[in-house]
């Protein structure tokens, strides 16, 4: 039987594997996830053999490339389907839907990212090729995560923004930590934040935060859609549904706030 340190690290293993696999990158052969986790190629292989077995990965009989299985894909439904947040949250999202036509998405934080958990596509003939449900994306760039890191608590805000991870993505991007931090102080002031073509070129959005009953930010909730059609007057209506919305989502999850600003 195999020590617990030995069952640890196999584990250790397998998650990392998993995490090989993005949505740019699906598909991949044992070679290349051995050299990325840094493993033996033999190693690598009874491992995803023992994955594939197990339905947490799938392979291409012809091709012999690995991709996720079945398995993750249950884990990930269940993982959805008792989301507190997700649950409360969604009628709110469907009513910004049907108001706005636009797309609408909520985001919770994991780690030092942001992770959206539920997406309505917006129904214009003209939108943008929004990220895929699961995919994560920084905190410094986009309406949602800036207002995730604005509400984040001092230490571990400043923690990011002296990591040196502020990655240019486009030219609007926000790279300059104190640019950044100014930035992030008007969020909070008025309560949202806007962007326009920080992480994806001419789209934008406006997101407003989600706070739990310790009044701590766990989501956020955007609409976003191409920067034509995000004048600053469509913005600025958006603004007061999106911050109701918000606080109406915080509130089913037990926020009490002090401010007449949140009140559902």
């Amino acid at each position: 039987m195999a020590a617990p340190f030995e069952k640890a690290q196999t584990l250790n293993r397998a998650v990392k594997i998993l995490e090989c696999f993005t949505q740019e990158q699906p598909e991949l052969g044992v070679r290349e996830v051995a050299r990325r986790i840094e493993l033996s190629t033999s190693a690598t292989g009874r491992l995803m053999l023992a994955m594939k077995n197990l339905g947490i990965l799938s392979q291409n009989p012809s091709t012999r490339v690995y991709s996720i299985g079945p398995r993750v894909l249950t884990w990930a439904g269940t993982y959805l389907s008792t989301s507190d947040i997700r649950n409360i949250a969604y009628p709110f999202l469907e009513e910004l839907h049907r108001k706005t036509s636009e797309t609408i998405s909520l985001y919770i934080l994991d780690g030092n990212e942001r992770v959206c958990i539920e997406r309505l596509e917006s129904t214009q003939n003209v939108r943008f090729v929004a990220p895929r449900v699961g995919r994560h994306l920084p905190l410094h760039a986009g309406s949602a995560g800036k207002v995730l890191l604005a509400y984040l608590p001092e230490e571990r805000r400043e923690e990011i923004l002296g990591s040196g991870s502020l990655l240019r993505l486009t030219e609007k991007t926000i790279v300059d930590p104190q640019t950044l931090r100014e930035e992030l102080v008007k969020v909070r002031r008025q309560g949202y934040s806007v962007s326009n073509g920080e992480w994806i070129l001419d789209a934008s959005g406006i997101a407003a935060p989600i706070f739990d009953r310790n009044g701590a930010v766990v989501a956020a909730l955007t609409i976003s859609g191409p920067t034509q059609r995000f004048t600053d007057e469509i913005i600025a209506g958006y603004a007061g549904a999106l911050l109701r919305v918000a606080g109406q989502i915080s509130a089913g999850l037990g926020y009490q706030s002090q401010e007449s600003g949140w009140k559902s």
